[in-house]
């Protein structure tokens, strides 16, 4: 087995400053395991790694397990309802007492943002950013890219648009830089109230007509209970306003395709006949998912 190309700094808490370079090699390190006879090796065997979920999860959670447990990995599954947590311990307290165990990484999802950083200024082990509060949500944006690349050959000038809650979107910001730092552009597309201002400086807002041009359409999950002063009066009009309905499949060039990270709200912010359309990738992303965590996992522990 060829080792993987890696830097020293073996936490995953963002793609934020992380060059082409490196996010490449991750990316072909998942086709490696993509393309790997075996489902289940021993290669990190002896290894433990706690999958530690402060907030609920279902794709995320199960895809790092079945990474792990394909790598030969010890899997620890904390949740937080089960926890200690509930009378009171603190997030460092309970990473702290498990690394204390002998945990030799964490996968970590958490509702604040900035609790990470501190965390992995504290801890010894590698931490894996399984989904910081809106800040980022690294290893989806890496399964984004791998789609898109076993897509389109490339990810050089390609134009992805990201539709939605671009506010609460740790997936619109994570996919941004990653993007960016391969070569791809990115355009957002939201309702005012959902826009990201901090992020106009680094990928323009354009409109929905403008959106559907791009090689990627990519929806993000409506958020609409984190909004304290509702936009929309019902789900059918966010989806007459912003929703990949059939009518809006036929704006897209022929070559586009469909993503969302899921879950999905269908006939919302896509068209039931959509989810699992030709063009759609919604599932193939799942997929991908699993090869993409193994490289992460691998690249912390090696």
């Amino acid at each position: 087995m060829t080792a993987m190309n890696t830097t020293t700094h073996k936490h995953l808490l963002g793609l934020k400053g992380m060059d082409g370079k490196e996010i490449s090699d991750i990316l072909d390190r998942a086709a490696y395991w993509e393309q790997h006879p075996t489902k289940v090796t021993n290669v990190l065997g002896g290894k433990f790694v706690a999958n530690m979920f402060f907030e609920n999860s279902t794709r995320t959670r199960f895809s790092f397990e079945v990474a792990e447990k394909r790598l030969g990995v010890q899997v620890l599954n904390f949740a937080a309802a089960a926890s200690s947590v509930q009378k009171g311990e603190s997030i460092y307290d309970t990473v702290r007492t498990l690394e204390s165990m002998g945990i030799d990484a964490g996968v970590i999802r958490l509702k604040p943002n900035g609790v990470l950083q501190e965390l992995a200024e504290r801890i010894q082990v590698p931490l894996i950013n399984a989904g910081d509060g809106n800040n980022e949500h690294p290893t989806q944006a890496l399964l984004d890219l791998y789609t898109m690349r076993k897509h389109f050959g490339e990810l050089k000038g390609l134009h992805v648009a990201i539709i939605g809650d671009i506010q609460h979107s740790r997936v619109a910001r994570s996919n941004l830089w990653a993007l960016q730092a391969v070569g791809a552009k990115v355009s957002f597309c939201a309702p005012d109230m959902m826009k990201a201002p901090e992020l106009e400086a680094h990928a323009p807002y354009v409109t929905m007509d403008e959106a559907l041009k791009a090689d990627v359409v990519m929806m993000l999950r409506v958020q609409l209970e984190r909004h304290d002063n509702a936009l929309f009066t019902s789900a059918d009009e966010y989806r007459a306003q912003y929703g990949l309905t059939v009518e809006r499949l036929g704006q897209m060039p022929p070559h586009a395709i469909i993503m969302h990270p899921a879950p999905v709200n269908r006939n919302v912010e896509i068209d039931d006949e959509l989810v699992e359309h030709d063009r759609s990738k919604i599932f193939t992303q799942m997929s991908n998912g699993v090869p993409i965590r193994m490289a992460v996992i691998e690249r912390a522990l090696s």
